[in-house]
């Protein structure tokens, strides 16, 4: 009742309001300025429950396997149509419509209660746009027609290309903060404490986390709406093939290393490489290229400007028909990382890269944000690429490790569950 009375406020709130409104959201506001009625109504939200999902549940429920008695029948009758059913469209719109502003809404909470960074305008300017498309969500009626799915579905699509960016913007933030630090304008913090703020990394982690979910659970729905290529469930290929990603992933990293550095070093795969299984591609694609950059740009670096001189790359595809997990090794002899900066690379606020590279990013993104995941990103410097490959790979149940011997290389693992049953580690 307290929800409907919240969006019962909201309503009038918004007749009166509706010019106004979503401008006032379209530019970065004031730390603790949303108004009443709508933090309100984020705090209802924000205390529902959310609904966790596996692959194999975005795959059964694609398929119609919910919404009939026969599963066999709603796989087949994807399998032959390869697209999903109005029924399959409208289920799918209406669990998006019901979910998604539970997990914006506990999002702009954390938004707006975390140290220091929320104050950072990078922040706040991803603030208005969760604010923005919470709103956007909640006023969406019950689903009932193939007209009103329809009109839902170019409403996500704007939505889903406004949060694009996101990630590049918190990584700004983070990087706004760290100067601001730099600078003597937060007298309590220092440079070496910095790195160490466990408070704003546990944020971090929750914000990464959720906004992957987000991003999947609304990618995978508008990908269901176009005939599929072969093979293809929404977002998740059921025959992946991690041999053809790493190749990919290959001439990505390498493509950026030469940029970089003029050359790249050789990358040798070998293991398993008529393996497949059930995955969304460009999740270990972006998790694989991460790991390959850093291996390149440490090789490179470590072995001097005479490419003759740097060692391949290698990386190894294991699995079998007990394993529970497919395991992806790629190893480097790029000299190690030290025992002192091991505890780090995971935390979203530690880059080895120089600091003129962040600085000049950061100010190339002043103009227009750069889109997350960009192969015309830089080799290094946001910070943020092993905890982010880290948060892709525990999403579904797997986990990204790092093995390193300073002086001589490191091994890193991506680990990736094969069942696809593990549900969402879905934060608070």
């Amino acid at each position: 009742m307290n929800v409907i009375r919240s969006v019962s406020r909201l309503k009038r709130y918004w007749s009166q309001n509706n010019a106004s409104l979503f401008s006032t959201f379209s530019h970065p506001v004031a730390s603790g300025s949303i108004p009443d009625e709508i933090s309100e109504l984020v705090h209802e939200y924000s205390k529902k429950s959310q609904t966790r999902v596996s692959l194999q549940t975005l795959t059964r429920s694609a398929r119609g396997e919910f919404l009939t008695k026969n599963a066999s029948q709603a796989r087949n009758t994807f399998s032959s149509k390869q697209q999903a059913s109005p029924e399959v469209l409208m289920h799918s719109a209406n669990f998006i419509r019901h979910e998604m502003p539970i997990r914006l809404a506990r999002r702009i909470k954390d938004l707006d209660n975390v140290p220091y960074l929320k104050d950072m305008s990078s922040v706040q300017a991803v603030k208005d746009i969760y604010i923005s498309s919470f709103l956007t969500l909640v006023r969406e009626p019950l689903i009932d027609s193939n007209v009103r799915e329809a009109l839902f579905a170019r409403k996500l699509d704007v939505l889903y290309e406004r949060h694009s960016s996101v990630l590049v913007q918190m990584a700004k933030g983070a990087y706004e903060l760290k100067d601001k630090i730099r600078q003597h304008q937060i007298s309590e913090l220092d440079t070496e404490c910095f790195e160490h703020m466990n408070e704003c990394h546990a944020f971090l982690d929750r914000f990464y986390i959720s906004r992957i979910g987000i991003r999947v659970l609304a990618g995978h729905y508008l990908a269901l709406r176009s005939r599929a290529m072969e093979g293809y469930v929404g977002l998740i290929y059921q025959y992946t093939s991690p041999y053809e990603i790493v190749k990919q992933a290959v001439a990505d990293a390498s493509y950026m290393c030469e940029n970089r550095f003029g050359a790249f070093p050789e990358v040798k795969i070998q293991g398993r490489l008529d393996l497949t299984f059930a995955y969304i591609p460009t999740q270990l694609h972006y998790i694989v290229l991460e790991l390959l950059k850093n291996a390149m740009r440490a090789t490179c670096e470590h072995h001097g400007s005479n490419p003759r001189k740097w060692p391949p790359i290698e990386v190894v595809i294991a699995d079998g028909q007990s394993n529970e997990d497919v395991v992806i090794k790629i190893s480097d002899e790029g000299g190690g990382i030290p025992r002192s900066n091991r505890s780090k690379i995971w935390s979203y606020l530690f880059t080895t890269a120089d600091p003129s590279i962040q600085d000049t990013l950061m100010k190339m993104g002043q103009a227009q944000p750069p889109v997350d995941h960009s192969v015309n990103a830089p080799l290094a410097g946001l910070g943020y690429g092993l905890p982010i490959s880290k948060s892709y790979a525990k999403y579904f149940g797997g986990d990204v490790s790092l093995q390193s011997m300073e002086g001589y290389g490191s091994d890193a693992y991506i680990h990736l569950r094969r069942l696809g049953d593990s549900l969402e580690p879905l934060p608070m």
